[in-house]
């Protein structure tokens, strides 16, 4: 008998259907061509609590092959994650801070940049959030999530001769971590 969290059996985070994955969010509008670029990744990941777990991500269809091969990279390596849950979860219900507080790791999510009326590469499914808690957002006193504190020597933080960057930068993307005016450790991109 195969034990929970064993990486053949593992502890099942999301298993929604593309469908629920991809509902639409009530308060905010995304272009249907957006939607349509969209797909569900199922990922096995370390968490934590050093067992495995199934979670759900969803990305644009054109960085599938990345994401994917990124997430088997994290699972070699044991970069552990929290978790990996779409923003549409109950939990969040589309809302980035709660996500975040939940140490989070997402993909694509319906909303603007903060404090404007552009799309987030998040609402184009073309940016990923990794370990929110371990790799907060950071601008002067600001940091986001709340309580978060960013600590090179705690596991699942990203650094910039991390593993994960170096993947990521190797396929094009490029992270938050090396902002000047401000620091978003969680965030990669790829346009």
């Amino acid at each position: 008998m195969k034990e929970i969290g064993d990486i053949n059996n593992p502890i099942i985070d999301s298993q929604m259907s593309v469908e629920e994955a991809l509902m639409s969010n009530p308060n905010f509008e995304i272009p249907s061509e957006i939607f349509k670029k969209q797909i569900l990744l199922n990922v096995i990941y370390l968490s934590f609590d050093n067992k495995y777990h199934q979670g759900q991500i969803v990305i644009d269809k054109d960085l599938e092959l990345d994401v994917k091969e990124l997430f088997e990279m994290m699972l070699e390596i044991k970069f552990p994650i929290f978790s990996i849950i779409p923003i549409v979860d109950k939990k969040f219900n589309f809302n980035d801070t709660l996500s975040m507080n939940a140490n989070n790791s997402s993909g694509f999510n319906p909303r603007y940049i903060a404090g404007t009326n552009r799309l987030s590469n998040h609402a184009l499914g073309i940016a990923i959030d990794i370990n929110p808690m371990q790799n907060p957002y950071i601008k002067g006193d600001r940091v986001e999530p709340l309580i978060a504190i960013y600590n090179i020597k705690e596991r699942g933080t990203i650094l910039s001769d991390s593993p994960v960057v170096s993947f990521l930068k190797s396929r094009g993307w490029q992270w938050g971590g090396e902002y000047i005016e401000l620091k978003d450790y969680q965030h990669f991109w790829k346009i």
